[in-house]
């Protein structure tokens, strides 16, 4: 589990015109590695971390080409998501997250008493992020984030990722060896950044040392304890889906604006399970706009977009909770939804840039600032402003 990064990570790339010039001289390739590897050496030691540590886990360790391209290439957040949620939240993991909860039922009930997060949520994460601990990823940690430390993108964020890891080992966690995650530095079965497992890392089975790979208490534990210091509320829900009319007042329907659920109710906002909804303040929240699939979220859903703030990522996760919690399958919404490909996102987003208008990273990417700025644009050109661009914002804007 991490924050802001798999999907997000592209979105907080830096900008490559106010980099300097070394570090433009080291974009997407390993040049000054070594040189640049000897300096952070120096730094981690200055920075408190045992020489014998830094020596010994960094020792042969290498420029990797192959985490450049995947950095660089993270087309799968451009779904959609009933596309993502539809390959995603598939049968055998709603069937593997349903006999997790069920075998580990004692310590899913020691947790929610502990931390206030209920199984389905932490399961729900756990199946998503590696199929319940069955592919954490094995690729050399400490290379990986050395690679992206040293490239032009995010080279902040990743130093103190690789700090954090020579952390973990000085600490007795894990060894340098036990590290052996996915590209991007991710550890353990729920997919703990380093700086993440330093803060929120904990020995949930009693062993004198959070092992996040290996130990199913521990990882459970410390995801459950994550969202915990993200602000989960004990006993809450996190997403209600919603059948919603076919008009209403669209600008409303964004994850800043929340309104009491009457009052969505008096505007014809109804669950979709007929079930009464709980008496909380929630954001109508469409993620293929006001035609697609509709929900109510809740506070809960703001954590899991502290969590990780891909909508999509983060939509996905929350619905694969709800259903392990025991709702249906979501459903299409309205009619038919027309959606932009990733290239004609992109358009709108260089559009709504010429107009003044910020529409975050121009990747092709639906982000929350695209939505925020396609809404703006949408009431100033008199169309439903849902904040999902279609082809009449795009023809518009042309």
């Amino acid at each position: 589990m991490k924050r802001m990064v798999r999907c997000s990570a592209a979105a907080a790339a830096l900008t490559f015109g106010v980099l300097t010039a070394p570090a433009l001289a080291r974009c997407g390739n390993g040049s000054d590695f070594g040189p640049w590897l000897r300096d952070f050496k120096e730094e981690a030691v200055a920075s408190g971390i045992s020489p014998g540590t830094v020596e010994t886990a960094l020792a042969g360790v290498t420029f990797d080409k192959s985490v450049i391209s995947k950095d660089r290439g993270q087309g799968v957040f451009s779904q959609t998501f009933l596309e993502f949620a539809g390959r995603m939240v598939a049968s055998y993991r709603l069937q593997t997250g349903a006999a997790q909860i069920k075998k580990q039922r004692a310590l899913f009930e020691r947790i929610e008493r502990d931390f206030g997060v209920p199984a389905p949520v932490i399961v729900a994460v756990w199946g998503l992020e590696t199929d319940f601990g069955a592919n954490t990823g094995d690729m050399n940690t400490l290379r990986s984030l050395a690679t992206l430390a040293h490239d032009c993108r995010r080279p902040e964020m990743f130093r103190e990722e690789l700090l954090d890891a020579l952390r973990i080992i000085e600490r007795g966690d894990l060894s340098a060896s036990e590290m052996r995650g996915a590209w991007a530095g991710e550890l353990g079965q729920t997919q703990f950044l380093a700086t993440n497992y330093l803060r929120y890392g904990i020995d949930y089975d009693g062993d004198g040392r959070s092992n996040l790979i290996r130990s199913v208490p521990d990882v459970l534990g410390s995801t459950a304890n994550y969202l915990a210091q993200l602000g989960w509320r004990r006993g809450e829900p996190w997403l209600r889906e919603v059948d919603v009319p076919t008009t209403m007042p669209w600008e409303q329907a964004d994850l800043s604006i929340k309104h009491a659920t009457a009052d969505w109710e008096a505007a014809g906002v109804r669950a979709a399970d007929g079930k009464p909804l709980p008496n909380l303040p929630a954001s109508l929240y469409l993620p293929m706009g006001r035609n697609g699939p509709a929900f109510l979220s809740f506070h809960n859903f703001d954590v899991y977009l502290e969590w990780n703030e891909s909508l999509v990522y983060a939509t996905t996760a929350a619905y694969f909770a709800t259903r392990l919690a025991g709702a249906g399958p979501v459903g299409k919404g309205n009619g038919p939804v027309d959606a932009l490909s990733a290239a004609e996102l992109k358009q709108v987003q260089q559009a709504l840039a010429a107009r003044g208008i910020d529409p975050g990273p121009i990747d092709g990417k639906l982000g929350r600032k695209t939505r925020t700025a396609t809404r703006q644009v949408q009431l100033q050109l008199g169309l439903p402003a849902d904040g999902w661009p279609d082809h009449a914002l795009l023809a518009a804007l042309r």
